[in-house]
């Protein structure tokens, strides 16, 4: 079976690259670079929940790409980033940086800038095929916001985001009728240097798994039954061998869960091309809770500004990694807890890769 992926790039020239995998061959290949608008080159990019639309957090704008094949991808629109007045100012170093599509309805789009300026979330509506129509709200966090990640529960009634700037994760609630959200309530990290970048949520809706930036580890939570806040379970693996360090010239970078919900994936970062970076593993119980920290496995590179790592949707076989330091992507097979890498590919355009995809 030969799967499709697309992939977006941290600089201009702004393009969509889209890979195929063959899973009997193991061999990964380049098909078609799509070009997009220049300045947009899109560093974190997601489908809409039928996988007929890319959004794209796209340097000062939030973008919308209609998909009809693999091949064929065209822009729609771009958005500016909204909230504080400079945050779009071409004067700014704030850039769109991180983008969620809701997949119950309304299928609304929300958007988080990031550096100075960046005290907003951004949330848009859509047209009847799936394309971002308008800005309809931009929800205040703090003045020293910073967001990186969000992610829903799995009834999509609250929305979680890991707040790297502020040291917070934030809980909001999504309005079933118009897809705005209110504040419900923010928490501390654990610790004061933490900086949360990352969130995912268990299918059970009961485990919150927070991954901290410049802690270098995993914090656990429970969701409150009541409240639907995030609860610290004082439970915390390290995103880097224990003992190796110092912290500083690492940085930690996403975490995913595997189709089945059995398995977390999450990934660190090096500050130095001479350092790898590493990616760990986490078996889970039914509901969520961490059974058994599996590995941390060096990565090929320090992963440049990405090492994100995207779990196919379909099984819990297949394992993209994507690089910007040397720009490329790799294939691995996760196999009786264990993981090999099987193909890799090569792309030598500024600022390839920052994440994949999977299509199909």
């Amino acid at each position: 079976m030969r799967h499709h992926l697309m992939v977006g790039t941290w600089t201009p020239p702004g393009a969509i690259f889209t890979i195929e995998f063959d899973d009997e061959k193991l061999t990964l290949k380049l098909i078609k670079r799509t070009e997009i608008p220049h300045a947009e080159p899109i560093s974190w990019m997601t489908f809409d929940h039928a996988k007929k639309n890319i959004y794209g957090a796209s340097m000062k704008t939030f973008s919308s790409y209609s998909v009809q094949s693999p091949t064929d991808i065209v822009h729609h629109a771009s958005f500016a980033i909204g909230g504080h007045p400079q945050a779009s100012s071409p004067d700014s170093n704030t850039r769109a940086i991180f983008i969620l599509a809701a997949q119950k309805s309304p299928y609304c789009v929300y958007g988080n800038p990031f550096y100075n300026y960046a005290g907003y979330g951004n949330a848009f509506g859509v047209d009847s095929t799936g394309a971002m129509r308008e800005s309809i709200q931009n929800f205040e966090y703090s003045p020293e916001t910073a967001v990186h990640g969000m992610v829903f529960d799995p009834t999509e009634t609250y929305l979680y985001s890991a707040d790297m700037w502020a040291n917070k994760i934030w809980t909001h609630k999504k309005d079933s009728l118009t897809g705005k959200v209110i504040l419900v309530d923010s928490l501390e990290a654990p610790g004061s240097g933490d900086h949360p970048r990352w969130v995912a949520i268990h299918p059970s809706g009961k485990y919150l798994y927070v991954l901290m930036e410049a802690g270098n580890r995993l914090g656990v939570y429970v969701i409150d039954e009541r409240s639907h806040t995030p609860v610290f379970t004082h439970m915390i693996y390290p995103l880097i061998p224990p003992g190796h360090g110092p912290l500083k010239m690492y940085r930690s970078d996403v975490c995913f869960l595997t189709q089945s919900g059995k398995y977390l994936f999450a990934t660190c970062r090096s500050n130095s091309p001479n350092v790898t970076g590493y990616i760990s593993a986490f078996r889970l119980g039914p509901v969520g809770n961490i059974e058994k920290q599996l590995f941390i496995n060096p990565t090929p590179t320090s992963g440049g500004h990405s090492n994100a790592v995207s779990p196919c949707h379909w099984s819990d076989e297949w394992v993209a990694l994507c690089d910007d330091e040397k720009g490329w992507i790799e294939m691995y097979r996760f196999k009786d807890e264990y993981l090999a890498r099987v193909a890799h590919l090569d792309v030598k355009e500024p600022g390839f890769c920052m994440n994949a995809i999977w299509y199909d």
